[in-house]
């Protein structure tokens, strides 16, 4: 194309990020005087000086010149780049940094311009703050290294919720940092204008999962079930015995069959899976994971004749395990399910499905054991329950024991043979599933649950 080429100015913005009680806090300044977006909170922030200083260099200088931090270029870090357009049409490209150190304490150096400075939380953000500088910092919090901001005419300097113009580019290989138009509609128009969307899925390709931030407060949780069934699992749990859980248990706050999509309340605590916590302390806490289990089970009366999963499903599911097998393996699991086929049917009552230690959170302070994700939730024997949770207290019947008298009571016999049954058929299904999608996680728990559960038989 002829013409002459297109220049942008170039300018640098510096997110310093301190850790409170209360979380991550940014520091902010308010423009003051004969300035562009006078009154208007922003990032320390300035241009590069000319061609010969690159954009670390003017960081450095520019934090220093408005806020008395000295930053060793070191410690600077690449956050996002923004190509931003201004409502009267002017264009600009902005490369923000992340800083978590440096020397001194942030004040006030440059009064003729600048009137304020404070620490602000992300979900108390001050008004007005100008749209581009909020931009770049919901583009920092979900985690992209590119956005797009460009203004219409007739929006204001200062960040406005109703005109969102801000568009994150993913980086190469990531899924999306949020959902599709869609359910960011259906999930906007339940809670409210969303700023921030993190994709906190699970790395297997199944259902998809994002943390989305209000852009006045608040955090939900927006699920995209892979198919039909676990849509249905998991809002029939939500609207019917999850209630029963009380604080235990998220909230739904909007459902849509079509885009099989929902919208949860967050709740607190972190994942049993990974965390540390001593002895007594692990007791304790496998104690309200029984408690947990009993209230699930009795949320809803008994319906009986609960049987197991028929043979043929379990023969489908060892054709595909068989390269994962020991010798010995496949002997144990036929004999096994053909006992089970003898067993007297248990009673039907509302299960998790998938409770494991993934699934559970743990908040020490409030002292409160939380359930999530009921997208396998359907009735059937309680031992369900324990087939995946077993694995946590193996080797440890001091755990065990802590569940059992959680749960009010022991398994009986008939449930025992059931849950080695179960036990059994689970880890042949993920062997199955994991050598079919490539997922060495599902190999590895099925070896080792197949090996677990043999030896116990030799005892």
């Amino acid at each position: 194309m002829s013409g002459e080429r297109h220049t942008v100015a170039v300018d640098v913005h510096m997110i310093a990020v301190r850790e409170s009680e209360k979380g991550p806090e940014v520091l902010l300044s308010r423009r003051a005087g004969n300035v562009y977006a006078a009154g208007h909170w922003h990032f320390p922030s300035g241009h590069v000086d000319g061609p010969f200083e690159d954009v670390v260099t003017a960081l450095v200088r520019e934090a220093y010149e408005e806020t008395g931090l000295v930053v060793d270029p070191g410690d600077v870090r690449a956050a996002v780049t923004l190509h931003h357009r201004a409502p009267a049409g002017g264009a600009r490209v902005g490369f923000f940094f992340e800083v978590r150190r440096w020397s001194g304490t942030p004040k006030v150096m440059e009064p003729e311009v600048c009137d304020a400075m404070e620490w602000f939380a992300y979900d108390a953000l001050p008004e007005p703050m100008v749209a581009y500088c909020r931009a770049g910092l919901d583009a920092y919090r979900a985690g992209v290294p590119v956005a797009l901001h460009f203004q219409e005419p007739g929006d204001t300097i200062g960040h406005d919720p109703a005109a969102d113009r801000i568009r994150l580019v993913p980086a190469p290989g990531s899924g999306s940092p949020r959902p599709g138009k869609e359910v960011r509609e259906f999930a906007e128009h339940a809670v409210g204008r969303i700023a921030t969307w993190t994709d906190v899925s699970w790395a297997r390709m199944e259902s998809r999962v994002w943390r989305a931030g209000g852009a006045e407060g608040g955090t939900w949780y927006v699920k995209v079930h892979q198919n039909e069934r676990f849509h249905q699992r998991e809002v029939a749990a939500y609207r019917g015995w999850a209630l029963t859980l009380g604080p235990a248990a998220p909230r739904l706050v909007a459902a849509d069959a079509q885009l099989r999509a929902v919208v949860i309340t967050a709740v607190g605590g972190r994942p049993l899976h990974g965390a540390t916590y001593t002895p007594e302390q692990q007791r304790h806490i496998f104690h309200r994971i029984g408690q947990l289990a009993a209230a699930i089970h009795t949320s809803a009366p008994p319906r009986p004749a609960a049987s197991l999963p028929p043979a043929g499903k379990v023969e489908r599911h060892l054709n595909g395990a068989r390269p994962h097998l020991t010798l010995g393996d496949e002997d144990f699991i036929r004999t096994t399910v053909e006992r089970a086929t003898g067993l007297p049917a248990l009673d039907a009552v509302p299960t998790h499905g998938d409770f494991q230690l993934r699934n559970l959170r743990w908040d020490e302070a409030a002292e409160v054991l939380y359930v999530i994700d009921f997208e396998r939730s359907e009735e059937g024997p309680a031992v369900r329950d324990f087939v995946r949770l077993s694995d946590a207290w193996h080797g440890r019947p001091d755990l065990l024991a802590a569940v059992l008298e959680g749960y009010g009571r022991p398994f009986t016999p008939d449930e025992e043979a059931h849950l080695m049954a179960l036990s059994v058929m689970d880890a042949v299904s993920g062997l199955s599933y994991g050598t079919a999608h490539g997922d060495p996680e599902l190999v590895e728990r099925g070896q080792r649950t197949l090996a677990r559960l043999r030896a116990a038989q030799r005892l």
